[in-house]
């Protein structure tokens, strides 16, 4: 799972502008994806848009998170969420689906973040990148900073760390 938004906070009033998961059925990468982009109904942030590129033109003519909501949660149903720094997308599709009166998800979540310092007995203060750790285990990367490039990157990463940690 990965998200691409229009800032880092959700305080600040920050929506989705794109969502990409990829499903694994046991541990393999299926031909199953939840993918789009979305009508933010606000601005990108300039920082934002440096990272994605996404523009506020672009985007006006997409789709709302109410559009897709329902299918979103119909295609993770109960499924185990794994992304890195997960629980900024999490909070950002929360807050989406809080717009539309649905309650949060119940959904279990896995962070490649939090297991890859727990193999390497990092404390939780220290962060590493989805970069630096694709790097770290040769990972290609192709269409970093799209929601569906980071997801496949995730899952790659996730699959590494997951037969390391032998869980």
């Amino acid at each position: 799972l990965d998200t691409e938004t229009t800032g880092i906070s959700v305080k600040e009033g920050h929506r989705i502008v794109e969502i990409g998961c990829i499903e694994l059925d046991n541990l393999i990468p299926t031909k199953n994806k939840f993918h789009c982009y979305l009508n933010p109904e606000r601005k990108v942030s300039e920082k934002a848009l440096e990272v994605h590129g996404y523009t506020d033109d672009f985007l006006a003519s997409q789709k709302k998170f109410s559009d897709i909501g329902e299918q979103f949660l119909e295609f993770i149903k109960e499924a185990t969420l794994v992304g890195h720094h997960v629980d900024f997308d999490i909070e950002m599709i929360n807050q989406g689906l809080a717009r539309l009166g649905v309650g949060k998800l119940k959904n279990e979540f896995m962070d490649t973040e939090v297991m890859y310092q727990k193999l390497n007995y990092l404390p939780q203060e220290q962060h590493s990148s989805l970069d630096e750790l694709c790097d770290i285990y040769k990972i290609r990367k192709s269409d970093r900073h799209t929601a569906s490039g980071d997801a496949f990157l995730t899952a790659q990463l996730f699959l590494k760390l997951k037969k390391k940690l032998e869980i």
